[in-house]
């Protein structure tokens, strides 16, 4: 065991396969970070106080996942909301999301958060924009939870302003106004926000959507985030819904709505960016603007297919998300990975886009939509965040290339992971955590307040 902080060395000795260059023997942790990437056959060139025979498992970098929507997990597989395109399933779940307490915001959250840690993600991005009555300390909740589990939060403070009463989707009751999100955020910011290189906690803003939020709101929120220098993150171009929407109440297109609040900087990423047209793309390359891909909700309701190889071919970074459990039904970013290279080869072939691609799309890609060049890879310097796998379930049996068959076998749990040095996962459970009692906890209390299934 290596402790965050300690200065201790451990080597991670001689993995199955990792995906590094140069590392074939291995690497070597130093308190938070990875100092050395041993090669095919050597040693570390200085002595260490611990080793970790890594023989049996494959070794990536730990997942960082960019969108997210912790409160769904109580709401996953709800009747009101299967089988139907985004705007009804939005219009369906308005109806009863409102009866979110804060206990069962935190169980949420915690349940969110172990599940991503269990299929190998070190970094949890969430977008929380629900602050009926009562979820008033969202942000701090899911800061707070976020501790004992070890593991990275990008919580971004989210928002709606914009009720149906003003011709946006949402109900009164879930939205908040201008000033009161404009307050928070800025406390949230001041409180938990953290700018340096091996952050534990950032926060981003989030105003949730052009068809749930006002101009002023997106404007403002682009100015408090450049003085507490942050990132800012919403949904666009996810429907073509969202386009008539825009086109009828702001008579323009989604895009041209971003430039216009002063959203178009490499400060911004976006979830899903689906239905942009090639001028679009060009525009949001140019500008750096980031893009959370989320296949498994894209296909869940059918949205569409995301331009990926053409956004980064413009400069857009590509990342990955497993979007909120509603939509996605569960937050497994190892099973995003599977399901970005499947669609992904669907739309531009199979030669086009290799299992490579899939996981630089959940690691590196992921970590420079949020703006980060500390995490995302094994690289001497950068975190020790880490995701080991093994291949001993029969899904695996004949596979010969270790890495692909992650992928294409359908990787789903980790063995064991480690944040900033320490390992958080081990022989498959999280430390802290009695995964049976969470989960009865939180489906006790889904039923409850949504009703049983």
């Amino acid at each position: 065991m290596v402790d965050a902080g300690t200065s201790k060395r451990l080597w991670i000795k001689t993995p199955m396969a990792i995906l590094a260059e140069g590392a074939a023997g291995g690497i070597v942790v130093e308190g938070t970070r990875i100092v050395e990437r041993v090669g095919a056959g050597r040693q570390p060139s200085a002595p260490v106080d611990d080793v970790f025979d890594a023989s049996r498992h494959v070794v990536i970098p730990g997942l960082v996942n960019t969108h997210h929507h912790f409160f769904q997990t109580l709401t996953r597989a709800h009747p009101l909301a299967i089988n139907k395109p985004l705007f009804p399933w939005l219009q369906s779940l308005y109806t009863v999301w409102d009866k979110i307490t804060p206990d069962a915001f935190r169980l949420a959250t915690r349940l969110a958060y172990t599940e991503l840690l269990l299929s190998g993600c070190t970094t949890a991005g969430d977008h929380h924009y629900l602050f009926p009555k009562g979820l008033e300390s969202s942000v701090d909740i899911q800061v707070e939870e976020a501790g004992p589990l070890g593991i990275r939060a990008f919580v971004t403070r989210g928002s709606m302003s914009l009720s149906v009463r003003d011709g946006g989707l949402p109900p009164e009751c879930l939205t908040q106004d201008d000033d009161t999100i404009l307050a928070d955020s800025e406390r949230v910011l001041r409180l938990f926000h953290d700018p340096k290189p091996g952050a534990m906690v950032q926060i981003g803003l989030a105003p949730c959507s052009p068809f749930n939020v006002t101009k002023r709101l997106m404007r403002e929120s682009a100015a408090l985030a450049e003085a507490h220098d942050c990132r800012l993150h919403t949904h666009l171009g996810e429907t073509l819904d969202e386009d008539r929407y825009c086109l009828e109440m702001f008579g323009q297109r989604p895009v041209d709505y971003l430039e216009e609040v002063g959203w178009m900087s490499s400060r911004t990423w976006l979830a899903h960016g689906i239905h942009f047209n090639d001028d679009e793309v060009a525009r949001l390359g140019k500008a750096g603007v980031g893009v959370c891909h989320c296949p498994t909700s894209n296909m869940t309701l059918a949205s569409g297919q995301c331009r990926t190889c053409e956004l980064e071919a413009a400069g857009s970074p590509v990342g990955l998300g497993v979007d909120g459990s509603a939509s996605n039904d569960n937050s497994n970013l190892m099973e995003g990975v599977r399901h970005a290279l499947m669609i992904n080869r669907l739309t531009y072939g199979a030669e086009k886009v290799t299992h490579l691609d899939a996981l630089r799309w959940a690691t590196e890609g992921s970590a420079a939509c949020l703006g980060r060049t500390d995490i995302g890879r094994i690289a001497d310097g950068c975190e020790a965040d880490l995701a080991l796998f093994t291949l001993d379930e029969l899904r695996f049996s004949g596979a010969h290339d270790p890495l692909a068959a992650l992928v294409l076998c359908g990787a789903y749990k980790a063995d064991r992971v480690m944040v900033a040095g320490a390992w958080r996962v081990v022989d498959g459970q999280p430390l802290g955590i009695e995964t049976g009692q969470l989960r009865e906890a939180h489906t006790k209390l889904a039923h409850a307040l949504f009703g049983a299934l």
